[in-house]
């Protein structure tokens, strides 16, 4: 693929959060471990405050008018933007006796589903956290989950860039078929192959459509995982090592999820010192920071 040729790629180590969908992308897109966003888990999460997405911090930084920012996104609930909300006690102690949290202590039940007991008027409810893009949706031109295929996801990016050809624009696209197939057939199954090629297929369509419209010389590319898969299972409890692939010709050391939004803020002209709070990532063309160690 041209993007290889002209830029590189490095690998990319999850050295703190979980190796999931939530936590993962979280980081990715924010440049920050999960003490600053709030997402640890699938399991353990918030909102991620307002204003902390690199897309949100590129349409602030450059105005509103100046570029078209969207979120494309396959799945829905580990992507999602749902505000909080609240559930009787009661029916909620009810519906959980029946799952698969029924064998658990009350607690832990609320523990395992991030909820918390309120009281309201004398009346007992269990609170949900909102999910971690409620706020970050409110802060881009567009912002639509729940696609399920790559088809559709990669429909939706190529019209995107149809439309926004004259005018500057930030896009994040996430697939979920890889996922999908490596929860259900394994990893080391031809369907978990099989999806990732499909992967590879549609950001070649999106790669075609940025070069049809004359786009691609002047677009920078950055392709990453939010997490790996446990080697021949069906889970990535323990999956740290992904990878990052770009036409950044830049981009010259390996490095953590955390690494990739510092690189895509300064691509964009923007002053990390002047952030707050300090991103927990560093860009990939300067020197591993030695909170990271070496790579």
């Amino acid at each position: 693929m041209d993007i290889v040729k002209e830029g590189a790629v490095v690998d990319i180590t999850v050295t703190t959060g979980a190796t999931d969908t939530k936590a993962g992308w979280a980081q990715i897109l924010t440049g920050y471990k999960p003490e600053t966003t709030g997402v640890y888990s699938n399991r353990r999460y918030q909102p991620i405050p307002e204003g902390m997405t690199i897309l949100e911090r590129v349409r602030r930084a450059s105005g509103a008018d100046e570029v078209y920012a969207a979120m494309v996104i396959a799945k829905k609930g580990n992507l999602g933007s749902e505000g909080p909300r609240k559930v009787p006690y009661d029916l909620w102690l009810q519906e959980s006796a029946k799952g698969e949290l029924k064998e658990l202590p009350v607690e832990k039940r609320l523990q395992s589903i991030n909820g918390a007991i309120v009281e309201e008027a004398g009346q007992r409810y269990v609170l949900f956290p909102g999910e971690p893009y409620h706020f970050s949706q409110k802060g881009v031109d567009l912002f639509i989950n729940d696609l399920k295929t790559n088809e559709r996801v990669g429909k939706l990016a190529s019209e995107i860039i149809e439309k926004q050809k004259e005018n500057r624009f930030i896009l994040f696209v996430q697939f979920a078929e890889p996922d999908q197939a490596g929860h259900r057939y394994g990893e080391h199954s031809k369907e978990y192959r099989d999806a990732i090629r499909l992967d590879d297929e549609v950001t070649g369509r999106i790669v075609a459509k940025l070069k049809e419209t004359g786009l691609y010389a002047r677009t920078l590319i950055y392709i990453v995982a939010d997490h790996g898969f446990d080697a021949g299972q069906k889970n990535h409890t323990n999956a740290p090592a992904v990878f990052c692939a770009t036409n950044d010709n830049r981009v010259r050391r390996n490095g953590d999820r955390a690494d990739i939004a510092p690189t895509i803020l300064k691509r964009f002209g923007i002053d990390l010192e002047t952030i707050t709070p300090r991103l927990d990532g560093s860009p990939l063309d300067e020197a591993a920071p030695s909170r990271l160690g070496a790579y």
